[in-house]
Parts: structure tokens; sequence; C-alpha cells
């Protein structure tokens, strides 16, 4: 477990092909209700890679439990060694290979941060090749719902121009980082002073801050172009 109510799966495809994917894709979920009606969940995928996936290679997501939810009973069910059906991946919500901004905002609120783990090894590449910043919000209720957050703050240490800063809506690490902030992810975005002519914006989360944060970037003056979006929604 990630967290109280998130899961963490890893999966390997079981007909000897490689699920290779962008950093910031997902795969679709396949399984149905008790009335045998067909449903799918979409899943960012969270694996770190930086080279192409090949046969038997495994792949990471993260999984919400929503009580009563199908999708939920259908992972909490879920063996060690159990199968799901899945398809994909899908998705452009990635680094764009000829994005020229000295800066990525990347904001997030609970699983929508896992397309950010992944995107880490390019980040780094850039960092290196194009000198940029990263600056990764990421809202949760608790530090034990701090998804990933262990490997954000050590990609952070390792590379001085990215900071990642959580925001903590309902109480504080006991010895808070002093990138650490309290409240909701958009009440601290304008701290970082938005700016058309440096960034991009990706948003990845629960729909209301997606929604909050997509206004503030644009009343900063951020193209819609240069706000790039995915909204979850948790459904039974």
């Amino acid at each position: 477990m990630l967290a109280p109510s998130v899961g963490h799966y890893v999966f390997v495809r079981d007909d000897g092909q490689p699920l290779d994917f962008i950093p910031g894709q997902f795969i679709q979920v396949h399984f149905s209700y008790a009335d045998g009606t067909p449903a799918k969940r979409s899943y960012s995928l969270a694996t770190i890679h930086d080279h192409r996936l090949g046969p038997g290679e495994a792949v990471e997501i993260a999984v919400s439990y929503v009580p009563g939810g199908a999708a939920t009973a259908l992972f909490e069910g879920l063996p060690e060694g159990g199968h799901v059906d899945a398809s994909g991946p899908y998705g452009r919500f990635c680094l764009m290979p000829n994005d020229r901004n000295r800066r990525y905002l990347l904001i997030a609120t609970g699983t929508g941060v896992t397309p950010y783990r992944a995107m880490l090894p390019q980040l780094a590449e850039q960092i290196a090749g194009r000198d940029i910043e990263v600056v990764l919000l990421f809202g949760a209720r608790t530090p034990a719902e701090l998804l990933y957050g262990e490997d954000f703050r050590a990609f952070a240490d390792q590379h001085p121009q990215f900071r990642f800063v959580p925001c903590f809506s309902r109480a504080l690490p006991e010895h808070p980082h002093p990138d650490v902030r309290q409240g909701y992810v958009q009440q601290h975005l304008a701290e970082f002073v938005p700016n058309a002519d440096t960034d991009i914006a990706y948003l990845c989360g629960n729909p209301d801050m997606v929604d909050a944060c997509f206004e503030a970037l644009k009343a900063a003056g951020l193209p819609i172009p240069q706000i790039r979006r995915e909204k979850y929604v948790s459904s039974k």
C-alpha cells in the first residue's frame, strides 16, 4: 500500500510482448459490473524507466480505493499472480519533444502524481541538456498520503533545479522540509509566479483542483496550449 486507500500494483503482459509507453500515458483496465455491464478505468503508468521496455519487464500503477467501487473490488480481490484485462497505452499527457520552455510547473493531487514519477528520467535529461527548472506542486491531505514522496524528495536532492513542494491540507510532517506548504496546491500556485514566456504547466488529479489551477494559469497569461491537463474522477 502506498497510502491507507491507495494500492501500488505491478504487472507484466502475459502474451510475451512488451508494454512500452511514453511517460505520462495510461492504460485502461476492463472489467464488468455485477450485472454484466462492461466497464473500464484508466490508470497512469508510474514506472520509472529510461530505456525501451522489453518483454517481461514490469509496469506499475497506483490504484485509489473507492468504498463500494467495482474497480476497487476487482483490485482488492486480486491475488499475487492474478490477471486483469487491460489495453493501451493511451494519451498525450507527456513531455513533448519540441518544447522550448525554461520551466515546467507540474501540479497534482492524489494518484495524479503518478505520471510525474514516470517522467523523472526525462526531466533529468532536460535539466542536464536544456538547463530547465521544474516545480512539482503536490497536494495531499496528510504525510501518509504523499504518494511516492521519497522518490520526489530524493530526485530534488540530486537535482537543485527541481523543487518538490508538497502541500498538506490537513496535517504537516513532524519535521517539515523548507519547501513544504500548508493548504491546497491552488493556494500556493501564485507563489511560483506562472509566466507565459517561460512556463508550460501540467495539471493532473482532482477535477476541482485542475479547474481552479487552469483558471489561475489562464489569468496569469498562459495560453491554453501551454496548459496540459487530465482529470481523475473517482467513480463506482
